[in-house]
């Protein structure tokens, strides 16, 4: 395994404004990539982007966006064309949970669910995949979760919107294996950031808390392999959790986890 660097390539961070997102921008623009930040709160990103540019000399563009809305992932590609921007890596790092029975959440949460984090990733990975294959010296990275391993009661919608997103992952990772992209799904386990505080509770979270240096590290640690996998869990905690599924009946799976998320 050696340490990549990505001068001389632009990377596109989804949900860049905290968390794994701003640790995605970090890490990439130390090792010399430009980045151009997206998420809908354009102060933090505007000064995240001065931070980058002052540290590692990178450029750093800010772009305030609502994934939420419909086509905001062509939209996205659209701007950055009408602006010259090539991009040649796309990490699709947004996405927000929330927890409780899929009977008392409210449907436009459900909804919004859904279009952050299952179409706004199809619908990025799609506007910009002909470009990260032509150019082929970046990668397209997508948060998954633990989560994507099993059926979740009271995180039911954010669980399925994390196993689309592992499946596709994987599928993408097959159907461009003949290219030099290199193609990842990482899926942490719960992760110090404000995604709980989004949710609003830390009872949804199993297992131990990982730092989002740690998460960001192991992804960009397998895309530096020789053969890059298609997937992979952050932490050996995580990763035994995430295998134990395939080898217990479903049913005693789905009791254990609601147990586990439902308390």
């Amino acid at each position: 395994m050696t340490s990549m660097s990505y001068r001389g390539t632009t990377a596109l961070i989804t949900g860049a404004s905290a968390g794994l997102g701003e640790e995605f921008a970090r890490q990439w623009a130390q090792r010399g990539a430009d980045v151009v930040l997206v998420a809908r709160r354009l102060d933090r990103l505007e000064e995240l982007a001065g931070t980058l540019k002052r540290d590692h000399g990178v450029t750093a563009t800010p772009i305030a966006a609502d994934l939420a809305r419909p086509g905001a992932g062509a939209a996205l590609k659209a701007e950055l064309d009408e602006r010259g921007i090539a991009v040649q890596t796309l990490i699709n790092n947004a996405g927000f949970g929330s927890h409780g029975a899929v009977l008392d959440q409210e449907p436009d949460t459900i909804t919004r669910m859904i279009q952050v984090n299952v179409t706004a990733v199809a619908d990025l990975t799609r506007a910009f995949l002909p470009d990260l294959v032509a150019d082929g010296r970046g990668a397209l990275v997508t948060v998954a979760s633990t989560a994507a391993y099993q059926p979740t009661p009271a995180m039911a919608v954010y669980g399925a919107t994390k196993a689309f997103v592992l499946s596709l992952t994987e599928a993408l990772a097959y159907e461009t294996r003949r290219s030099a992209l290199r193609v990842l799904a990482v899926s942490p386990g719960p992760v110090s950031t404000e995604f709980f505080d989004v949710v609003g509770t830390r009872e949804a979270a199993v297992g131990r808390f990982s730092t989002p240096t740690q998460v960001v590290t192991a992804a960009r640690r397998a895309l530096e392999r020789r053969s890059t996998p298609p997937s992979v869990v952050a932490g050996l905690a995580n990763r035994l959790s995430a295998w134990a599924p395939r080898f217990a009946p479903r049913r005693l799976v789905l009791a254990t986890a609601g147990r586990a998320l439902q308390g």
